[in-house]
């Protein structure tokens, strides 16, 4: 093998290396037929926690919530307004509602669209003896009159990067993931 081929290959691993560490999935569901323009206020149910983290749901629903509000379109209802939403529409897992039960909380809250989250992977992972954060999240929206998915998305950011195995650097801190799992499940939703 000459000197310029084993570089080549070598730079070719380490750009394969370093995009598979900072993946995201291109999976993402937009119905046709919805106008979403049409959304003004979206109630952002708890999320499901499939995680060892206790708090992860909650700390990814805080982000995605702060961060849908920011983008300045949509009105986010607050988390105590949907919790009392919640227990006046009766639902029974509000991480996983009925579309009977999505249509009621719809009409309650006098919202347009319901968000539904699942948290599937939040904190440290681990490859040989480097350890890093990674977090992963999927989303869906929920058209509030019908009960129908309309959007559905996910992302997966953080993870053991080439220059943290050879660093040792331990990656970028939990929230910054978050923020950018977040960011990026966004830009799939007004793709």
């Amino acid at each position: 093998m000459t000197t310029r081929t084993s570089i080549s290959t070598c730079l070719a691993m380490t750009l394969l290396l370093a995009a598979s560490a900072c993946r995201s999935s291109g999976r993402v569901y937009h119905d046709a037929n919805m106008d979403f323009g049409s959304i003004r206020t979206v109630a952002v149910m708890p999320f499901s926690n499939l995680t060892r983290e206790a708090a992860a749901a909650d700390r990814v629903r805080d982000v995605f919530s702060s961060a849908l509000l920011a983008t300045g379109g949509i009105y986010v209802l607050p988390p105590g307004e949907v919790a009392r939403g919640i227990a006046r529409a009766g639902v029974a897992l509000p991480s996983s509602p009925s579309v009977e039960e999505v249509v009621k909380l719809g009409s309650v809250l006098k919202a347009d669209a319901v968000i539904v989250g699942v948290v599937k992977e939040y904190g440290e992972v681990r490859s040989g003896t480097t350890a890093s954060n990674v977090v992963s999240i999927s989303a869906q929206m929920l058209e509030a009159s019908t009960g129908k998915v309309v959007w559905s998305g996910q992302s997966t950011k953080g993870g053991v990067s080439l220059s943290d195995r050879l660093l040792g650097s331990g990656g970028e801190p939990v929230n910054r993931i978050t923020e950018e799992a977040v960011d990026d499940l966004l830009s799939q939703l007004f793709h």
